[in-house]
């Protein structure tokens, strides 16, 4: 799981405003104080986007910050996701992305995936041992992970603060791959091994209908990865507010693609190591929403609420309920460059399923 905007780093210059029978005479000066859209989080003005900062300025040009208005469900308040801009990037960043990339895989390959130098098939050996049956050892695996993983998430502004945002995220991305990797694997090895509860596969239109499931599941399950260049800390990771394109559907889009994931996985094997993976990833993912939630809601307050009152974690539900008011031009928050990747990577993957299940097999995990 694009480079989305130019961040400011200090707060807005100063602003005088005219006499007006609503405003009295003063200056907006750069002392940024605490306000009620903000919480307690009185830096958020120097950290969030133009956008998010637009809108928190506005509000307090208004003599009375808690006015009773109406807040508008067209004016945008988070950061627009997806937004990839080619003009604005540099060529040394992706040049620095791939030798990181580079590495991160030889290190990964040395520390974990080979067998005759790595970890990896240990770790495997060690939970696979447990107990005998692979849908245990499935679940026991993907517990790890999700502990871990959602683990150092919640410790991200306590991490970040010890070490900075780049140490942190190399840390979480270190712990995190392998883990996720070998999970992966032994899903792909062991999906077969379990009793079978079902056999839907000769079904006609079965297959047609798995492979639709799974193509829409990827566009709900990676938005916040659009900027490689943050998962990767060559630029420096931050914690997004997102509100456009897949937000305005879901404000959840990576549990419920992981949700249609499984369940269309589950109905094409059909037996019980895929209803233990499948179970597992749900309520890890479950867990991950509130948690989300949670950490958002103490990143950016106020802010954050708002945009909680017009999304919803249920897709759909805020667009039906009138909560969320779609622009007339909706569909060009999906126009973009990143979805586009996203398309073809899904299509690849699907026609890389071979290569896939042949390196995994040949790992022995």
């Amino acid at each position: 799981m694009a480079v989305y905007h130019l961040l400011l780093s200090t707060p807005p210059p100063s602003l005088v405003l005219p006499p007006s029978p609503r405003r009295s005479n003063f200056t907006l000066t750069r002392r940024v104080t605490p306000h009620p859209r903000l919480g307690k989080s009185t830096s958020f003005l120097s950290t969030s986007s133009p956008v998010i900062r637009k809108v928190l300025i506005r509000s307090t040009l208004r003599e009375d910050p808690v006015s009773s208005e109406p807040e508008s469900p067209t004016l945008l308040i988070g950061e627009d996701s997806a937004a990839f801009e080619l003009g604005k990037q540099k060529i040394v960043s992706w040049v620095y992305f791939s030798v990181v990339l580079g590495v991160v895989l030889f290190i990964l390959n040395f520390v974990w995936i080979d067998n005759s130098t790595g970890f990896g098939k240990s770790y495997i050996d060690a939970v696979s041992n447990i107990s005998g049956s692979p849908e245990v050892a499935m679940l026991l695996l993907i517990l790890i992970f999700a502990t871990v993983h959602s683990g150092l998430a919640s410790l991200r502004d306590v991490g970040e603060k010890l070490i900075g945002e780049r140490a942190f995220r190399v840390l979480f991305a270190g712990i995190s791959l392998p883990l996720a990797m070998s999970t992966i694997v032994y899903f792909i090895n062991h999906r077969y091994d379990g009793s079978q509860l079902w056999q839907l596969q000769g079904v006609p239109g079965i297959h047609e209908a798995i492979w639709v499931a799974n193509f829409v599941s990827f566009f709900f399950l990676y938005p916040s990865t659009f900027n490689l260049l943050e998962v990767a800390a060559v630029d420096k990771p931050k914690m997004h507010l997102w509100e456009t394109g897949i937000m305005r559907i879901t404000r959840h889009p990576q549990m419920v693609g992981q949700i249609v994931w499984c369940l269309a996985h589950t109905l094409w094997i059909g037996n019980t190591v895929a209803a233990s993976a499948s179970l597992g990833l749900i309520a890890h993912h479950l867990f991950g929403a509130w948690n989300g939630d949670r950490r958002l809601a103490k990143r950016y307050g106020e802010a954050f609420e708002s945009i909680k009152k017009r999304t919803s974690v249920i897709p759909f539900a805020a667009i039906f309920e009138g909560r969320q008011v779609l622009p007339e031009d909706y569909y060009k928050e999906f126009v973009r460059l990143p979805y586009l990747a996203i398309t073809a990577l899904t299509v690849g993957a699907y026609f890389a399923h071979p290569l896939m299940q042949g390196a995994s097999f040949r790992l022995h995990w």
